[in-house]
Formats: structure tokens, sequence, C-alpha cells
């Protein structure tokens, strides 16, 4: 089968969150070996705007003008990557990367995301306690927020709600104290119980075939570390008990790019590097050394 090349693209963006430490995360995985695992050229690594201390007073969400403002740019990364017939891979930062890298996809056509993550990232600005948009990043990119992160170059949503999965997510109790609206019901959950009742090739499999529909040209993979269980991966920045295994979470991106953004981990959690190698083995044996050659499949990793 014909294959693509891999493209590592930098976007060590902390612009949604109050701490740092995240803006590591390339650093960490490529000093690892990821690039030369899966034989990846190093295409670039775009410089991040300066944090401002307080939410925005329009929006309520923290550096959401600068956010706005440096999408548009890794936008334009990723689509370098794409038109050299690269396989573009986008290693975070924190979660609001997503923007950007689905921003690209949306100025070529109508892409899904399979959105793997540990939280399901779908908070509205007055209930985020601390004003961080990489809690409300699914919601901004599937049109439900501040216009300033919704329609970004007019183009909003960058990705419609129906075309969107949201995958092994297990804060159902912060959702609840915190008051996070619900996801819409055109968006397809499947969260962590439902994996675990259908297993997790059968539930990949379930989210890749909501993906790969006729009215799709392709689908990007959003990787949140906090996916992973708590106790191989405690270096987030918001833990919660459970999760999936290393073994889960590699038949589940294997499964996504046979069909056709990692974020969060923190480095500076990571005392022993133990969690940060754990990362790079499961990455590099999901990857492979080339991504398949399928039209109607693209994958991101922050």
């Amino acid at each position: 089968m014909p294959t693509l090349p891999y493209a590592i693209l930098e976007a060590p963006s902390t612009l949604g969150l109050a701490t740092d430490g995240v803006e590591h995360l390339p650093d960490q995985l490529l000093g690892l070996g990821l690039a030369e695992r899966i034989h990846a050229r190093r295409a670039d690594r775009l410089a991040v705007l300066s944090k401002e201390p307080t939410p925005d007073a329009e929006t309520g969400i923290l550096n959401a003008r600068a956010i706005a403002a440096w999408s548009p740019k890794l936008a334009d990364a990723v689509e370098a990557v794409l038109d050299a017939r690269e396989f573009p891979v986008v290693l975070g930062g924190d979660c609001t990367i997503v923007l950007g890298s689905m921003l690209a996809f949306r100025r070529r056509g109508r892409y899904g995301l399979f959105f793997i993550d540990g939280n399901a990232d779908f908070f509205q600005p007055e209930a985020e306690p601390n004003g961080e948009g990489a809690s409300m990043d699914l919601a901004l990119v599937t049109g439900y927020g501040p216009s300033h992160l919704t329609d970004i170059e007019g183009r909003g949503p960058l990705v419609r709600p129906e075309d969107a999965v949201a995958f092994a997510y297990r804060d159902h109790k912060d959702q609840e104290e915190y008051g996070s609206q619900p996801l819409p019901k055109e968006l397809k959950a499947i969260d962590l119980p439902a994996v675990r009742a259908m297993g997790i090739e059968a539930a990949a499999r379930k989210a890749v075939d909501h993906l790969t529909r006729e009215a799709l040209d392709g689908f990007f993979i959003h990787l949140d570390a906090d996916c992973l269980d708590d106790v191989v991966m405690p270096a987030v920045d918001f833990r919660v008990p459970g999760g999936l295994s290393w073994d889960e979470l590699g038949v589940a991106l294997r499964v996504a790019l046979a069909s056709g953004k990692i974020t969060i981990y923190n480095p500076r959690l990571d005392a022993d590097g133990s969690a940060g190698r754990g990362l790079a083995d499961v990455l590099a044996a999901a990857l492979g050394t080339a991504a398949p050659l399928v039209d109607r499949r693209r994958a991101d990793i922050r």
C-alpha cells in the first residue's frame, strides 16, 4: 500500500491554561526519539504569543484573542505539511491547539474529529472556574461559545457537532459539579463506561465508522494524554481516576490510523520520565514508520 511520510509540527502553546509545563511536551517526546522512530521530518516549531494573567473581559476566556490570532498560524503550518503530501503530527501544548489544526482541514472541506480525551472539554466560559480554553476546546471547535473562537476566519463551526466523536472521557462528576453544558445530542459520545461495555476495538471501530461516512472528506485525531489511566499517566494537569491502559490506547490509534493532536502530558509532573517513555512507546508503535495513503484519513497528535 502506498504510504505518506510523517512531518512533525511543534505547537507548544499553553494559551488555553492558567498553568505552564505542557509546552515542554514536544521537547520531551522528541528527546525520547519519537521523530527517528517514526521516520518523521521535523517540519516547524511555532512561536507562541504571550499569555495574559486574567480572562478576557468580553469572552470570559483566558487569552481568547491570542488563541484566535495564533490558530490561523498553526493552520498555515498544517496546510504546508499537507501541501507537501506529508502526514502532519502536531505535538502540543494544550488542547486549544485543536482549533488551529481543525481550521486547516476546514479550509479544505468537511472533516470529522476523533476526540480521544479523558475529559469531554465542553465547558462554557461562565462554568469554567479559571476561564481555561483547554476545558472548552471541544465546545469551541464545534461552534459552542464566543464567536472570537468558534467562527475563526468566518468558517465556524470548524467541525460540525454531528461529525465529531467524544471518546473515552470519564469526567462526568466534574461536569456535574461545575455545571458544564451537556454534549449536544448530534455529537457522538462514547464515554469510558461505553468503551468498557463494548470493548476497546469494537468501540474504536464504531467511532471510525461514524467518521468515514461518505459525507466526510476524512477525519483528524485529537489525543489528550489524560485519556490514559491516572496510574500510568499522572503527569497531567487535571487528574481523574481511571482511564485507558497503554494497550487500549494503542488499539484505538491503530484502528483509527488503519482507516485512513497529544496534549496535556506535562513533563514537569513526570519526575522519573516513565510516563513520557510510555507515551513515546505507544505512539511509535501505533504510528509505525509511515502513514497509509488513504484519501479519507488524516491524523494528528498533540
